[in-house]
């Protein structure tokens, strides 16, 4: 990484000890270089100077200075501009298709109709992200806008952004009280047994070759549930579930559809080569949509903000004869 860059703490991330959160995200950065990071300043939260074993919390932005190349050495000056041009460059461009994408936009509150396949934060060899280019949404604004929650990197849909200091903390104190309602859309291969009800299954993260994972766990891990309703279906062949989390794992809903022997199409991380229908016609993209959010609006009033079908989900619904909702959601869609 060759510039400074601001992470805002998902609730994923909270209460991770901030040396063991580095070591996650920038496996390359030895432990000696980050005290020496620490000692200096240069890696900040909230603005503040910080300790190794501070534990974070929701809504906190981590200031990331540049951190040398593997191996410990700076890397080379050209190569480094070079990358930077890089960088800034696809972040414009980025920007520019999020502008694009937007649903809703006030002082308090950016929302983006997020792509599929776009990661929401950087990683070790993830260099294009939605947090590198929340600089061009600005729209004047003094303050960056902040991230106050994720979606996985295949998942589209709808994603709330706060655009002042106040509004993050107001937002990360409502995803923590769980004020919060989200609904989800997904295609699954099979169809779930009953129709509709409650998941309610631990899972614990999982370490492995193949990234980030979950688990059940009912002994150990963290307990996560999900309402599910079936709203259309093709005879046992493949379904389309609304989903409402009540809590926030990651990969909750991945993983509770496969517990139910439904994986989601397109989901080969959890549901094997069982997770795929036959044909050029169904992607093999992940077929999961954050189709709304609701909650308590920071200016008083209730907020509901949903997005369409991504294109490839539309294809999908339309070679199984789903019907396409284009309209915003309503409340009733939340109820189930």
């Amino acid at each position: 990484m060759s510039s400074v860059e601001s992470i805002t703490i998902d609730r994923d991330e909270a209460e991770q000890r901030l040396d063991r959160w580095f070591k996650r995200r920038f496996p390359e950065l030895t432990h000696g270089r980050l005290e020496k990071l620490l000692r200096t300043g240069q890696v900040r939260v909230d603005g503040k100077r910080i300790k190794a074993n501070h534990r974070l919390e929701p809504g906190q932005v981590v200031r990331v200075p540049p951190l040398a190349a593997p191996g410990g050495e700076a890397a080379p000056r050209e190569r480094t501009e070079s990358k930077s041009r890089k960088s800034d460059l696809a972040s414009a461009r980025l920007g520019e298709e999020l502008r694009r994408r937007i649903l809703h936009r006030d002082d308090w509150l950016l929302v983006i109709d997020k792509p599929a396949g776009l990661a929401v934060q950087g990683g070790t060899e993830t260099t294009v992200h939605l947090d590198g280019a929340l600089d061009e949404l600005r729209f004047g604004s003094e303050e960056r806008p902040r991230l106050v929650h994720r979606l996985d990197k295949d998942t589209s849909g709808v994603l709330v952004l706060a655009r002042t200091a106040r509004a993050a903390a107001k937002l990360a104190e409502l995803f923590r009280g769980r004020e919060v309602h989200k609904l989800y859309w997904a295609a699954v291969i099979g169809l779930p047994q009953p129709l509709s009800g409650r998941i309610d299954l631990a899972l614990s993260k999982q370490p492995g070759q193949s990234g980030e994972r979950v688990r059940p766990d009912q002994e150990e891990g963290q307990r996560a549930v999900t309402y599910y309703r079936t709203v259309e279906h093709i005879g046992r062949k493949a379904a389309w579930l609304a989903l409402r989390p009540e809590t926030g794992r990651t990969h909750q809903l991945r993983a509770h559809c496969a517990a139910l022997g439904t994986p989601i199409l397109g989901d080969g991380k959890y549901g094997g080569a069982g997770a795929f229908l036959p044909g050029k016609e169904i992607s093999r993209q992940l077929h999961l949509h954050a189709r709304a959010l609701e909650f308590p609006h920071p200016a008083g009033k209730i907020f509901r903000v949903s997005a369409p079908l991504p294109p490839h989900m539309v294809a999908t619904w339309k070679f199984l004869g789903f019907s396409i909702s284009s309209g915003p959601a309503n409340r009733e869609e939340f109820e189930f």
